[in-house]
């Protein structure tokens, strides 16, 4: 039987309106792809997100342009089946992502395996979590951080306030800091912003500056206190090199850069210029959040909090204990639909099947 593909739209509230320096949200909007044979199902997911104009009806659109090359697949490698994803997804990288994803779940769940045994089962020392605060009042984020103890916070700046945000939540908690300034800064406040953070226990800068401030990145490189990570300037596999001049590492998004295929070809080149490698979500449900752990045996750094901020999920699968990664008991990436074919959660979900 040929594989199909499907995909049903989602909008999940958040628990708190999420804040960052570009936009903020209360509910998010997702797609969950499905790559089915009948019997075995494998799921890929990508979020909507005004920033990359990533809309779920553009993301449906692209992944009708996928049916036939899933349709042929025929059980090869998803190595081998992402270049031909690509020519035809090449215009929407978090489509690609979802297919991408997808089917190496599908793959690997047919084979009987983990998801991540195709790249590394070690499970001793995977990187924690950080839960994320995002741009509130102050007493708004403390309230957040009371409500939910963690080890690891990372903390949304890019206000007139970001030195005082971070003083003064560094008065209700003593866990670790990481701070995401979503390129809102210049090269002299990240410079000088990061001898004051280093006192406060942060452990590193994410994206400090616009993407295009190459030249200030650099000099923000050789002269901060703190090591600054790559986001916004680190897309797609090609960035990778280009960011090595600017940054101390980077943080992989699978939206941006396609899937699950090219992350681990982006998490090879960084090891070769010796850049650290964190991978991060875009608040994706317990889907996503499942393939995306399943790369933390290769990783610095990881942040998957995406479930964690949701008011109700979708799926189960991997959750986190204490900061650490709990994989899901599933072969594949472990993930679940919690409600794919009621019909009472229209207010929830619409879904569009594809043959």
């Amino acid at each position: 039987m040929a594989l199909t593909l499907s995909y049903r739209f989602f909008d999940l509230p958040l628990k708190h309106k999420f804040e960052i320096s570009r936009y903020s949200v209360t509910v998010q909007k997702t797609v969950v792809a499905i790559i089915s044979d009948g019997e075995i199902s494998g799921y890929g997911e990508a979020t909507a997100n005004p920033y990359y104009h990533s809309t779920q009806e553009k993301l449906g659109e692209s992944i009708l342009k996928a049916i036939p090359v899933i349709a042929s697949a025929d059980d090869i490698h998803p190595e081998e089946l992402w270049p031909k994803l690509h020519s035809v997804l090449s215009d929407n990288y978090f489509a690609l992502c979802a297919v991408d994803v997808a089917y190496w779940d599908y793959y690997s769940r047919k084979h009987g395996k983990t998801l991540r045994s195709s790249w590394s089962d070690d499970t001793e020392k995977l990187p924690m979590t950080s839960y994320t605060i995002g741009i509130a009042s102050i007493d708004q984020m403390k309230a957040k951080i009371l409500e939910f103890p963690w080890p690891l916070y990372k903390i949304k700046l890019g206000t007139i306030n970001d030195i005082k945000i971070v003083e003064e939540l560094r008065k209700c908690t003593d866990s670790l800091f990481r701070v995401d300034a979503n390129a809102a800064w210049s090269a002299d406040q990240a410079v000088g912003y990061s001898k004051i953070l280093k006192d406060f226990n942060v452990e590193f800068i994410e994206q400090p500056l616009a993407a295009n401030d190459v030249e200030g990145m650099k000099r923000v490189k050789s002269e901060s206190h703190l090591p600054c990570l790559a986001d916004e300037s680190c897309q797609r596999e090609e960035d990778v090199l280009v960011c090595s001049d600017q940054f101390h590492g980077i943080n992989i998004k699978l939206m941006k850069c396609g899937g699950i295929t090219p992350a681990l070809r982006m998490i090879k080149q960084a090891r070769e210029l010796g850049l650290s490698v964190m991978a991060g979500c875009m608040t994706e449900s317990t889907f996503g959040i499942s393939a995306l752990v399943q790369l933390a045996p290769l990783l610095d750094f990881i942040d998957a909090d995406g479930p964690l901020l949701l008011a109700s999920d979708i799926a189960s699968g991997a959750t986190f204990k204490e900061g650490r990664v709990v994989f899901g008991e599933n072969v594949g990436s472990g993930a679940n639909p919690y409600i794919f074919s009621q019909q009472n959660v229209d207010n929830l979900t619409c879904c569009k099947r594809l043959e």
